[in-house]
């Protein structure tokens, strides 16, 4: 393909992507430089039967016109990226300089509200994108077995979790482990413990979470894995059971070296879509024991008057730039067996 034809091939996207992505980072990250403006206060004379006395009120008049002349608010540079609620460099050096251990720093490090947010996403992010994989490809590998009756209704009990709405599916499983519901009720039965409760529990709120996340995004591994499944050559797996080869050797020799690519497409989307992690946490109501740098950015936007949209514009630019890291290692290995391929 020639590059003007290729250019006029991708303008439409990169038209697209500039509009709708870049756009809308650059706009955050302005916004994340500036702060709210402080409330203009003026001096009345207030005078009453007893006598005058001076007080501050609000001067509403000013402040609508503060806001006015600069809607994006005062200009704070970094200083929010810096303050206490997102990296908290000052607290960090304080605690580290006074921490006896390193553990002792690390705790001091989880009780900011940052670093808290930040330890739970990456616990959710590190252990649910591998089970879904996992999961996914075992589920495949069993439904294409099925003889071709069941295969149909089977695949689609399997998509369930998928076609549920997030918050929808998070709220079932939340009444379910209540102290009422199926999965509470029969714990509580079976470890005889009538005050058992998972939601009392910050471990078992983080297991909870976990295992719903598994749960919603194991279909979406499954199909992509069913798909690949259905390209795996025939010749070649029969050339292997000709030579003798168990089910276990021909998986681990022809079909998941068939499978990279899509291992390794299903592993980025998993790590953007887990690392973003918000609807279980609102619809488990774990905040006080789980917070995700997504629910951190909803806790800002969500004062109404009072929302510090530059605070959310901070914690959007960390979140952005956590998936970037996360992402740079997989796309550089990526990119690196296609050079090789190629060459």
């Amino acid at each position: 393909m020639k590059n003007r034809t290729f250019f006029w091939f991708i303008l439409p996207s990169l038209v697209t992507m500039m509009l709708f992505i870049a756009l809308p980072i650059g706009s955050v990250f302005i916004q994340s430089l500036h702060i709210e403006h402080t409330t203009v206060l003026k001096e009345v004379k207030n005078c009453g039967p007893f006598g005058c006395k001076l007080e501050m009120q609000v001067d509403v008049d000013a402040t609508s016109q503060l806001k006015k002349d600069r809607p994006l608010g005062k200009f704070n540079g970094f200083g929010t990226y810096k303050n206490r609620n997102h990296l908290a460099v000052s607290e960090l050096s304080t605690a580290w300089t006074n921490s006896p251990t390193f553990g002792v720093f690390l705790s001091e490090a989880y009780n900011l509200p940052f670093y808290r947010a930040l330890a739970f996403t990456l616990t959710y992010t590190f252990l649910v994108t591998p089970l879904v994989v996992m999961l996914g490809f075992c589920i495949a590998l069993a439904v294409n077995s099925l003889p071709k009756r069941i295969k149909g209704p089977t695949i689609f009990v399997s998509l369930l979790p998928m076609i549920v709405t997030p918050l929808i599916g998070s709220l079932i499983l939340f009444w379910m482990i209540d102290s009422e519901g199926i999965l509470g009720a029969s714990l509580q039965w079976i470890f005889e413990d009538p005050s058992l409760s998972l939601k009392a529990s910050p471990t078992l709120t983080w297991a909870m979470l976990i295992v719903y996340g598994v749960w919603h995004s194991a279909p979406f591994a499954f199909i992509i894995f069913y798909a690949g499944l259905q390209t795996v050559p025939a010749e070649t797996i029969e050339a292997a059971m000709i030579d003798g080869a168990s089910r276990w050797e021909r998986t681990r020799y022809v079909i998941l070296p068939h499978l990279v690519p899509l291992i390794v497409f299903i592993a980025l989307i998993q790590l953007m879509d887990n690392f973003r992690v918000f609807e279980p946490i609102v619809g488990f109501s774990a905040q006080a024991s789980a917070t995700s740098l997504s629910w951190i950015i909803f806790n800002d936007l969500a004062g109404g008057e009072g929302s510090f949209f530059g605070s959310a514009g901070a914690t959007s630019v960390l979140t952005i730039l956590g998936v970037a890291v996360l992402l740079i290692p997989v796309l550089f290995r990526t990119w690196r067996d296609f050079k090789g391929k190629v060459v």
